[in-house]
């Protein structure tokens, strides 16, 4: 054998840990002389099995002897690590006949170790066993220490035992062929490692990221490293990191080898990374997880106040360098579907199972500084403290700081901290940065020099001093042409474009790319790239005009004169003045276009440059003196200071200041006093001490006290440009002074004294937010007055006592709207700071340090929100509250839908022509006439950008269909579609152009109409993200429907239903995805099998009954001019659209969009993958719920639709028809793998050959969803011997109809004759169902939901419980085991609720139950739960007969005051009525419903056809009252008269009459006869809506509506 040299770590007294490159030979050679045995057991996956089984069995062939060598190879990942898993390796090697001198050897990852350690610590009662790690990971975790284990359903390693092995051989060649991700999955526990042990190596990770990543990135020629000699530096390097790492575990194994305590310390990060894993297993690796784990429990450890944020800051660089998440918000992770699951209760209860908790007590490796730890073992930590750093919100308890008179200091300044980093690294020299901020901004600009290779930094004093190695200007494009993300982090931004102009040239061609976040990509930088530019630099736009992202070519700084627009940001000057003396010549900066934003700003870099050798002069006039905007900057290099000490932040200063105004306390901010750099130091002195506080300010220090509780003073007047990130602060203080400013500060235009007038901002609204906007809306929510002002706003302070409690501020992920915030919840209870992370941007630690060195408590919030997800860093930016666009021609319906979509999501409609005009103050075909068109398209332009500016969040925009004409606008609109939907409105152009002939506001095309729309066609499909179809049930195509389409034309139900799912589903505020996906239900899918669907329209709701979704084979459409047209067939996007379009209108249920290939069973062709995947992309664009794509299509397409399906979801399947694929063999697995890999539901389907197949089935799909975090799966059987599987599936059921053409597959079933058979089966007992009440012998109830389970082919059955009372029977009957739901009547719908466990909202507004649910509880005892359906039925009834023309009703009026009016008013308050009118002859009945709901605005009525006030005349009626009680005669004495006055409204309206019988009442026919435009309703009609209703609550189905109805109007007409 080749020379081996080997380094040895020692581990419990033995030199057991061989570590080296190319060690296979070396290894046999090891463990065959020194482990003699009969039988060498090789155990692998078939990942490692196909790189290394074969040098192995090479190996051992020359050296065994007599000794047996076996190999056994299992699937990868996690899944094998299982009792399963197990026990098939034990079955191996008795098989084989393998004895207790058996030696095993586990070469492979972490799961191959663990598994094959916990095997040979049981067969035969111990056996000897060798770890050959192959990944990073286990080198340095898992296979040290002789921890091995299985994962059960409850947790990971949960059942093992300690086994060491005999050797571990570290053969770090293997990291060679390992992928860069598992490279640095790895390095989180070599990380772990040094932060918990050894701050030396810790730095030397932290400095050498770049050379660490490149050792594995070179493979080895010649077996080269497994000699001293042959051995590279890099490979050296590599060596001794992995080897300090394991020298460290080793030494603490060796200690407290059991893990009783020391060993504990290695699970830093753990607890809570074991948490994350749990639920995100298998997309986020170990490593990945626990490096998450690691910056969060470094944050409970900052929030005890052991640990300091340099720390924190540290760690976050170090893990983020080796391309680690450092928060769950992190894409890679919030991308996930799983993510949503991460809220803080679900962390906190897989939390409780962790092996070093006590008991209840959990447990958690407190960090104490980087190298060593609070205590030699883990930390008990209350729940309250972990799930306040877990948490994605705050509030701040009001009340008195604890710790006043208060003495601190605010982090570093972030503008002096930036400019310090920039000016360093561009220096000569060694310079020392003192308090310089640790913050998400510096960490951008750090990151983004080390990228450009422009300096060297190291950290000394346990990184409280920051040594930057200057690189004099010397800067190169980033390596492998990687961009340069720079997140929200605007002054990185603004000084790094200038930056990249001084990269020297290495290469033609090269460029550097800067981008950020989606907000950053709106913030504008337009005035610097056109100053630069017209210095010679060459920036390309790469999105949108005026923002990131931009490509900068290098050496590009020309210098001598250059002019630039300074009126939005002084960054921008800064970020010249900066880089100006490295410009190839001297430059002379002149500042244009009017008052010149934030001067302080520039004084201070000019200062600082001074600071580091460079003096800028600024010029004066020659005859006054006065300082012009004009600047010389010599030619240079900064000459790097020893050492520089950087101030606190003034703008952070102002929010603890704040506090003691507003509490009457006193704080000191050190660090910051009237010599400050920084214009917001003159905070203290300008805004709080007129405002009645006491200040006293010092060169370096600054104390306020503040004025009692209560006795702030407005300010009047105050300018703050000269502290603009200021004015926050000052508007939460102003919202709250009331009492007359001072004198000489009074504004004397009439304003009220409580006014505080601040001028000088309007650079804050093109900030992290528009600021202005965000403050006006947030104080808003607690009742605070407020008036936007050109450059400014004003506040009217109001007492602190009557602001509003409890309020949720949305904080638009900036930070000081955050800290603003909680200075009002310091005397605002309960008041919710909704994106706490946001902070990190200038003061990671500011919540911690608000409760240890303020004093004010600060508790965790866990929000209702979408994703529901803890964060480690700043969340996610919530794109389901971002502004629907919507495009298409003129004339397309854009307003209709618009509004439509803007009443159903409660947000705004904005119309892009209508704010056109109130601008311009003209109307669009006048500013065309007058200007010409190139004009108007740049001014809408213009209005675009406002429009995504202002209304950002919550609402719909509907823009001109000439928008997509300029390039310009279709760079914003397609920016946009990035982070929110734009939505093309689709018509039949047909009717568009009818439309177009009649309308006469907006100017004339000048070409055909056609034209146009085929001009702008293809800019509508490039801009948009998605496709709404304004379906009008006239097909475009030629084959389109002919003659009587009314059971295929949509009602207007069907247009409503469909605008509220669409837009619902793509903005995320409800995805219309099956509840019944849950674990514990049932979920079927109806197969469609029609070459067209059109003509099957009418009955697609009766062959839905039952089932959750409908799919459509895209595969078995074909256009009906192509019927004759044999084989595989693609059908067109414009067909298959006008098919999902018209199915859309008869059903809201979801959509399965499948598109199976000829070689799975369909009709599409195998080698069309381009075209399949268009088909996708449409799908998408409509807005289909699920997608079925087959794992077998290739990787890169299937990834680009997983990244682009927006709330859609992917169904990953694989057929086989062969027959062979096996349910308990190793290829079903990697499918499943696969498929699970790539889906958020799994799709696998056989072929049985018998009965067992079924079971091999069920046991296999038992075993996939027991591993943590498993994914929905449907598996199932095909062939009429695989129908048991499709009963026993419980996943998407595919089932078929005995209308439909043919069976979509072999053996299958319908969804009567599944639930028949699970009767059969025991799967479904037979149920009993009640209606309660008297008297109720003529109810239509039993034969409503007798009819529907018999048509359903449910066993259950409904009847009559006519008792007198609410007494024992009825008891009896809700307690019995068969209990499956009940109606309830009159007169019981309130003396049943006290014997319910719980009631639904709607139950308790209304104080009536009609409907109750058992449900059953976590432990399994039951529930009886309380629901009212009656409101739902009216909504149903209105919602289904409102005419066109009354988009949302303006009022409604309410006959009757009993327990069927509490429905109606509650029902019309659901709609959004805004006047609701009742009437009753019984005036103190009304009065009592009236001050029942106290949220509805009810107003009495006194004659019937008069309405209170001349308010509008109601579009929708509801009689309450009995058709007796009403008559059409004026004169009856015993009956309310009905006037035809009631019918008075233009647009019509909808009536409904409660009363059952007769079927013509007074009110119906009195509609019928004199109400034009007016829908009539039953009383019947509404009894079947709240009854279709209860039947969904109790069966989790959908109501068969049409057989139902149908039999309900029969037996009613025989009655009637």
């Amino acid at each position: 054998m080749a020379d081996v040299d080997v380094r040895k770590v020692s581990i419990l007294g033995k030199e057991s840990i061989h570590c080296g490159f190319h060690l296979i030979p070396y290894i046999v050679k090891t463990v065959v002389e020194t482990l003699p045995s009969s039988a060498y057991v090789l155990v692998t996956d078939t990942n490692v099995g196909n790189l290394h089984v074969p040098a192995f069995q090479t190996e051992f062939d020359a050296r065994r002897g007599e000794a047996r060598f076996l190999t056994y190879v299992v699937a990868p990942g996690e899944t094998s690590k299982s009792r399963e898993g197990k026990a098939e390796i034990e079955d191996f090697l008795l098989l084989n006949k393998c004895t207790r001198d058996t030696v095993i050897l586990a070469l492979g990852g972490g799961v191959i170790g663990d598994l094959v350690g916990f095997v040979a610590a049981t067969f035969m009662r111990g056996v000897r066993f060798v770890q050959i790690p192959t990944t990073l990971l286990a080198m340095v975790d898992s296979s040290v220490g002789g921890k091995t284990a299985i994962d059960t359903p409850h947790g990971k390693n949960l059942i093992g035992a300690f086994w060491q092995p005999e050797y571990i051989f570290i053969d770090a060649a293997f990291l060679e062929t390992l992928p860069a991700r598992e490279f640095s999955n790895g390095m989180a526990e070599v990380i772990k490692t040094a932060a918990i042990w050894d701050e030396k190596e810790f730095a030397a990770l932290e400095s050498r990221a770049a050379e660490i990543f490149a050792a594995i990135q070179t493979p080895s020629v010649n077996f080269a490293g497994r000699t001293e000699s042959t051995r590279s530096p890099a490979q050296q390097l590599l060596l001794s990191v992995i080897a300090g790492s394991i020298g460290v575990k080793a030494h603490i194994v060796t200690i407290d080898e059991r893990e009783t305590g020391l060993r504990n310390l290695v699970n830093f990060g753990h607890t809570i990374g074991h948490a994350i894993e749990a639920v995100l297993t298998p997309a986020m690796l170990h490593g990945e997880c626990v490096a998450v784990g690691m910056i969060l429990e470094a944050e409970v450890a900052r929030q005890l106040g052991v640990l300091s944020q340099v720390a924190v800051g540290r760690l976050t660089r170090c893990l983020k360098a080796y391309n680690l998440p450092v928060s769950l918000s992190d894409p890679r992770i919030a991308s996930l579907p799983a993510a949503r699951s991460l809220s803080v209760s679900k962390l906190l209860d897989i939390m409780k199972i962790d092996k070093k908790n006590s008991g209840p007590q959990k447990k958690i490796v407190i960090l104490s500084r980087i190298g060593a730890t609070y205590e030699p073992k883990a930390t008990v930590v209350a729940d309250k403290v972990i799930a306040k750093t877990l948490s994605e919100a705050v509030k701040v308890v009001p009340g008195i700081p604890s710790k006043s008179p208060i003495r601190m200091a605010t982090p570093g300044s972030k503008s002096i901290s930036n400019r310090a980093l920039l000016l360093a690294a561009l220096g000569t020299g060694t310079c020392r940065l003192k308090n310089l901020l640790h913050s998400d901004d510096t960490q951008v600009m750090m990151n983004a020099l080390v990228e450009l290779q422009g300096a060297k930094f190291d950290w000394e004093d346990g990184g409280e001093t920051l040594v930057v190695n200057g690189g004099a200007g010397a800067l190169a494009v980033p390596r492998d042409g990687k961009e340069i993300y720079l997140g929200n982090a605007g002054t990185a931004a603004r000084f790094l474009t200038t930056v990249c102009t001084l990269v020297q040239t290495q290469s033609a061609g090269q460029r550097t790319i800067i981008t950020g976040n989606a907000r950053m990509k709106q913030r504008p930088i337009g005035p610097l790239v056109d100053a630069l530019r017209a210095n010679g630099s060459s920036i390309d736009y790469l999105e949108s005009q005026g923002c990131l992202p931009l490509s900068i070519a290098p050496a590009g700084l020309k210098g001598a004169h250059i002019q630039l627009a300074a009126s939005v940001s002084s960054q921008y000057v800064s970020s010249i003045l900066l880089c100006a003396p490295y410009a190839a010549e001297p430059v002379t900066l002149e500042l244009t276009g009017g008052q010149v934003i934030s001067q302080p700003y520039i004084d201070m870099t000019i200062a600082m440059m001074k600071t580091f050798g460079i003096n800028v002069v600024r010029e004066k006039d020659a005859e006054t003196g006065k300082l012009l905007d004009v600047y010389r900057i010599p030619k240079g290099v900064y000459h790097n200071p020893a050492e520089y000490n950087i101030e606190s932040d003034a703008s952070s200063a102002t929010y603890p200041l704040a506090i003691a105004a507003i509490t009457g306390t006193t704080c000191t901010i050190t660090n910051i006093g009237s010599a400050s750099l920084q214009g917001d130091a003159r905070f203290a002195k300008e805004v709080l001490e007129p405002m009645g506080c006491k200040v006293i300010q010092t060169e370096t220090e600054t104390t306020v006290t503040g004025p009692p509780v209560g006795q702030l003073r407005a300010l009047g007047l105050v300018d703050m440009e000269p502290m603009t990130d200021a004015f926050l602060t000052a508007s939460v203080l102003a919202a709250v002074a009331t009492k007359p400013p001072l004198p000489e500060r009074t504004l004397q235009d009439g304003s009220k004294p409580n006014t505080t007038r601040i001028i000088g901002i309007a650079n804050q609204r093109v900030k992290e937010c528009n600021r202005i906007k965000a403050m006006i809306d947030e104080l808003a929510k607690f009742g605070v007055e407020t008036s936007e002002l050109d450059d400014g706003l004003e506040v009217y302070g109001k007492p602190i006592q009557e602001l509003k409690e409890g309020v949720s501020v949305h904080c638009y992920d900036d930070h000081r709207v955050a800290m603003a915030f909680s200075v009002l919840g310091s005397v605002i209870k309960e008041t919710i700071i909704e994106e706490k992370r946001c902070v990190e941007k200038t003061w990671p630690n500011w919540w911690d340090d608000l409760e240890n060195k303020i004093g004010l408590e600060v508790e965790g919030v866990e929000l209702a929100s979408v994703h529901g997800a803890a964060s480690a860093s700043r969340p996610t930016e919530d794109s389901s509250k971002a502004s629907v666009v919507l495009i298409g021609m003129r004339g397309s319906g854009k307003t209709f839908i618009g509004e439509l979509a803007a009443n159903t999501l409660g947000w705004q409609f904005v119309d892009a022509d209508a704010y056109f005009e109130q601008k311009h103050q003209t109307g669009v075909r006048e500013f065309v006439q007058k200007n010409g068109w190139p004009a108007f398209r740049e001014a809408e332009t213009e209005i675009l950008k406002e429009l995504l500016e202002q209304c950002s969040r919550e609402h719909v925009i509907s823009l001109g269909g000439g928008i997509v004409e300029t390039p310009a606008a279709r760079d914003v609109l397609k920016a946009y579609a990035q982070k929110g939907p734009v939505v093309h409105i689709v018509r039949e152009i047909d009717e568009v152009i009818s439309y177009l002939g009649e309308e006469t506001a907006r100017p004339a095309y000048g070409e055909p109409v056609i034209d146009v729309y085929k001009r702008r066609a293809p800019w509508f499909a490039e801009c948009c993200s998605y496709e709404f179809v304004n379906y009008t049930g006239v097909l475009t195509s030629p084959e389109g429907l002919t003659g009587d389409n009314s059971k295929t034309a949509p009602s207007l139900l069907s247009v409503r239903d469909e605008v509220s799912r669409f837009f619902n589903h793509i903005t995320g505020q409800q995805p219309n995805h099956t509840p019944n996906l849950a674990k514990g239900k049932r979920s079927y899918f109806l197969c469609l099998t029609y070459p067209d669907i059109t003509p099957a329209l009418p009955y697609v709701q009766d062959m839905a009954a039952g089932v959750d979704a409908i799919e459509v084979r895209v595969d078995l459409l074909r256009s009906p001019k192509d019927f004759d047209k044999l084989g595989p067939y693609i059908p067109s996007t414009n067909y298959v659209t006008e098919q999902i379009t018209a199915l859309r209108h008869k059903t809201s249920l979801p959509l399965i969009f499948t598109v199976r290939t000829a070689s799975q069973g369909g009709q599409f062709p195998d080698h069309a993958e381009k075209e399949a995947f268009e088909l996708f992309l449409t799908a998408v664009r409509l807005g289909v719920e699920y997608i079925d794509v087959e794992i077998s299509w290739s990787e890169k397409n299937i990834q680009d639709l997983i990244a682009r399906k927006g709330h859609s979801q992917i169904i990953a399947s694989w057929h086989d028809w062969s027959g062979n694929m096996h349910w308990d063999g190793k290829p079903v697995e990697a499918k499943y793998r696969a498929a699970r890999d790539f889906g958020d539901i799994v799709k696998l389907v056989g072929k049985a050959n018998g009965l067992e197949d079924n079971f091999a089935l069920h046991n296999f799909v038992l075993r996939m969803q027991a591993a943590p975090g498993a994914k929905p799966i449907i598996a199932i059987n095909m062939g009429v011997e695989g129908q048991m599987s499709r009963i026993l599936n419980s996943t998407f059921s595919p089932v078929t109809h005995p209308l439909l053409p043919f069976k979509a597959a072999p053996g299958q079933l319908s969804f009567a004759q599944i639930q028949t058979a699970l009767h059969l089966l025991g799967q479904l007992p037979a149920k009993k169902f009640y209606l309660f009440g008297n008297p109720i012998a003529h109810s239509m109830s039993p034969t409503l939901h007798n009819t529907a389970f018999e048509a359903l082919g449910l066993p259950h059955r409904y009847e009559l419980l006519e008792t007198g009372t609410v007494g024992e029977e009825i008891k009896a009957a809700i307690t019995s085991p068969d209990f499956g739901g009940a109606s309830v009547t009159i007169p019981f719908k309130r003396d049943i609720m006290p014997l319910l466990d719980a009631l639904s909202e709607d139950a308790e507004a209304i104080g009536a139950v009609n409907t109750v649910i058992p449900r059953e509880r976590d432990d399994g005892s039951l529930l009886l739960y309380g629901e009212n359906t009656d409101w739902r039925g009216i909504l149903q009834s209105i919602r289904r007969s409102l005419p066109q023309s009354v988009l949302q009703p303006e009022a409604a009026l309410v006959i009757g005051a009993g327990g069927t009016s509490r429905a109606a008013i509650y029902a019309l308050w659901k709609l959004g009525v805004k006047n609701v009118y009742l009437f009753n002859r019984t005036r103190s009945s009304a009065e009592t419903l009236v001050a029942a709901f106290p949220d509805v605005r009810i107003q009495l009525v006194d004659e019937l056809g008069v309405w209170p006030n001349n308010g509008p005349s109601p579009t929708v009626i509801i009689s309450t009252v009995p058709a007796s009680a009403t008559s059409l005669d004026r004169f009856a004495t015993d009956a309310l008269y009905l006037p035809a006055s009631l019918f008075a409204a233009p647009t019509g309206g909808v009536v409904i009459d409660m009363a059952y019988k007769p079927a013509e009442t007074p009110l119906l026919a009195l509609a019928t006869n004199v109400g034009k435009n007016w829908s009539t309703v039953m009383g019947v009609e509404v009894l079947l809506e709240q009854g279709y209703h209860q039947f969904h609550l109790w069966t989790g189905r959908h109501c068969p509506k049409s057989v139902v109805s149908d039999r309900v109007w029969k037996v009613y007409s025989m009655s009637a």
